[in-house]
């Protein structure tokens, strides 16, 4: 059972296959008027070794125009790249800088179960309706495939729903808050309510469709199963060994400190109450809240390849029993050579002594890529919109990279982890 066509396109950026010879993106540099050139401006530490990074992020952002972007690069576990970009004369990004990473979160949910699961208080191979109460509204029928729904069918995007033919729940806050007669902003548990009286779209296990309400699930099993808030759990068990401080969930309007504004060419109908008011699309055409697990957290660039270095070999959170998992295949829907593995993308390479994994993130006013390579290399770049009157696409990040990172010469040898990190 292969990815639909959509979802196909929406997972495989070109990390891994044609990307990992480079594609010539930004080898051309872009016209742009004399004042916006006038604006850019860049914060940490310049490299000289590793300028065509800086010279890619510039190309990308004035060619889309994009206010704020954010790039973090290491190289063999030393952060050697943490850089802030700007195309705007009021806005400071700097390498710490936050911004909502959208779905790059799910590495985290996943993370959060493998924990649970290496610490012996859970199994992936547990239907969720072991740990959840499932409970359709009154006079509606659960479906019977949801005995099937595991704990890793979750994960690897096999849990049964498709949004292609049904739509997202995440996003369809004005006909749940109808059909349950609750108002809006809704919460996780109408979400869940709503959806056990819906008819699962395909036979669990048979077929990969990107899900989002699948780790909204996951993130309410780790609540269950741990005792703690979701928050709290990735906090106090993952985020605290690595020294990662900045990370946290985001809100739908407010900021936290440091975190960077949102913009979108889009206006929208809130979904934080009943008045139908337009708004920015950023802010309040759908909720954070109900994004928790599958898109929901804030960081910087240096917090997530931090993270990032979780998944090597040498991770002192998770073992490498949990890190095997995690890169396994599924029981289905390997498609040209990649696969959704447990909260990551994964592309075996060559010869299959390495893979390359990423995932990148989207939601109105965000856009974010996190890549691993079998080299040893790793990046994170965000920025604070995916959309933009120029029609361009925001994955082509991903072969500007590339590009990048193909052209070093030499790697430097400083760090820069204990910079950012104490």
């Amino acid at each position: 059972m292969e990815l639909s066509r959509r979802n196909l396109g929406k997972f495989a950026v070109a990390t891994g296959a044609a990307a990992a010879v480079g594609t010539g993106v930004g080898t051309t540099v872009l016209s742009r008027s004399a004042d916006a050139a006038a604006t850019w401006k860049t914060t940490g530490t310049a490299v000289t070794a590793l300028a065509g990074f800086d010279s890619q992020m510039k190309t990308f952002m004035q060619a889309r125009g994009i206010t704020g972007g954010q790039l973090a690069v290491t190289y063999k576990g030393r952060l050697v790249l943490a850089r802030g970009y700007s195309t705007s004369t009021s806005l400071d990004v700097q390498p710490t800088s936050l911004f909502r990473i959208a779905s790059v979160s799910k590495s985290i949910t996943a993370a959060a179960i493998m924990k649970l699961v290496q610490d012996g208080k859970l199994s992936l191979s547990t239907p969720v309706t072991k740990i959840l109460t499932i409970t359709p509204p009154t006079g509606q029928t659960r479906d019977a495939r949801w005995s099937s729904v595991t704990i890793k069918r979750l994960l690897q995007h096999l849990g049964g729903w498709d949004r292609d033919l049904t739509g997202d729940p995440n996003f369809k806050d004005a006909t749940i808050s109808k059909a349950l007669n609750v108002p809006m902003e809704l919460k996780h548990a109408d979400v869940i309510k709503y959806m056990a009286g819906q008819t699962i779209n395909h036979a669990p296990g048979t077929k990969v469709v990107y899900s989002n309400f699948g780790y909204v699930l996951a993130g309410r099993v780790i609540e269950k199963v741990s005792g703690m808030s979701y928050a709290a759990y990735v906090q106090q068990k993952l985020l605290t060994p690595l020294k990662i401080k900045r990370m946290a969930l985001g809100w739908s309007i407010a900021k936290h400190t440091g975190e960077m504004p949102y913009e979108s060419q889009y206006t929208g109908r809130t979904v934080l109450d009943n008045t139908g008011a337009t708004v920015a699309s950023p802010y309040g055409t759908f909720s954070m809240r109900i994004q928790d697990a599958n898109g929901g957290w804030i960081a910087s660039a240096p917090d997530l390849v931090r993270w990032a270095r979780m998944f090597d070999a040498s991770s002192s959170v998770l073992n490498s029993t949990s890190l095997n998992a995690i890169w396994a295949k599924p029981e289905t829907g390997i498609s040209n050579g990649w696969y959704y593995g447990l909260g990551w993308q994964v592309r075996p390479t060559s010869g299959g002594t390495g893979r390359n994994t990423w995932h990148t993130g989207s939601l109105p006013g965000t856009y974010s890529l996190l890549v691993r390579t079998s080299s040893g290399m790793s990046w994170a770049a965000i920025f604070n919109r995916r959309d933009d009157a120029s029609g361009k696409s925001y994955a082509d990040i991903d072969a500007a990279m590339w590009t990048a990172a193909n052209g070093v010469q030499t790697w430097p040898t400083h760090d820069y982890f204990s910079k950012y990190f104490s």
